[in-house]
């Protein structure tokens, strides 16, 4: 299993053997530690922007086992001023319930928003406080106070303790790890991403969901975005004929969303 402790463990082992084999026999060149620590680096820098790979921490991407005809849609980034309410209208129009992973400062200046989430019967994540570009640079305590600030937040406007979350970005680390520990928050990620805040054309995007959805399957958009609120329509009545529901995250992974 290709994870951060056993790669660890692999490129300690190798250069404990180098060593040894050096000290002894002066046999070998310097530069293989230098080959094995940027493969090291180069293997830990992808893992750690790649969340399916679960090489920091276990995350939940589907559930294939999972009895009904069941999906899950995710949005990200919100809640949004001008475009939540629009999804929300859309997943009512089909009797569909999604999950939002909120950002904690999005979340504190549109507290009417996260609670029209809820009154709709959907779900809320953690997507952190600040969703900073240096995320990934944070340390423990950094990170804990993210995820705590948006935790609070959210009690406070709802009276809800929440138990999902999803790392900013996709990216996770140590760090990220720790805190989860230390929060006790599911780390959720997805198995089929939309890529819908990218350049890609709308019907590009909707072929590429289309495509490949099918039960079980957890799907990334982002609630920021006129361009999304096309795909999902088309997304919704492609569910409807398939004869596919869309549930909440935790129901479709059989896991408590609140605490």
């Amino acid at each position: 299993m290709l994870s951060f402790r056993n790669i660890n463990g692999i490129a300690i082992t190798l250069l404990a053997v180098f060593v040894t084999i050096k000290l002894a026999y002066n046999a070998l060149p310097w530069w293989i530690p230098g080959i094995l620590g940027l493969l090291w680096l180069v293997i830990t820098i992808i893992g750690s922007f790649h969340m399916r790979w679960d090489y920091h921490l276990k995350s939940l991407h589907n559930n294939k086992d999972v009895f009904e005809n069941h999906v899950s849609l995710t949005f990200d980034d919100g809640p949004n001023p001008e475009f939540t309410s629009k999804v929300l209208t859309l997943l009512k129009k089909y009797n569909a319930h999604a999950t939002f992973f909120c950002i904690g400062k999005h979340a504190k200046a549109y507290p009417e928003i996260v609670k029209e989430i809820i009154a709709h019967g959907h779900t809320i994540g953690n997507h952190t406080y600040s969703h900073s570009n240096w995320l990934g640079f944070f340390g423990t305590t950094k990170v804990l106070s993210e995820l705590q600030k948006t935790n609070a937040i959210v009690l406070d406007i709802t009276g809800k303790h929440l138990r999902l979350f999803r790392p900013a970005f996709g990216v996770t680390n140590p760090n990220i790890r720790k805190a989860l520990q230390k929060t006790g928050l599911y780390s959720i990620g997805w198995s089929i991403r939309s890529f819908d805040t990218t350049m890609r054309s709308a019907n590009t995007i909707r072929d590429n969901v289309l495509g490949k959805i099918s039960k079980g399957d957890i799907v990334l958009f982002h609630d920021s975005s006129e361009k999304t609120m096309v795909v999902l329509e088309r997304l919704l009545l492609f569910l409807k004929e398939q004869k596919l529901q869309s549930v909440t995250v935790d129901r479709l992974l059989q896991i408590k969303a609140y605490a």
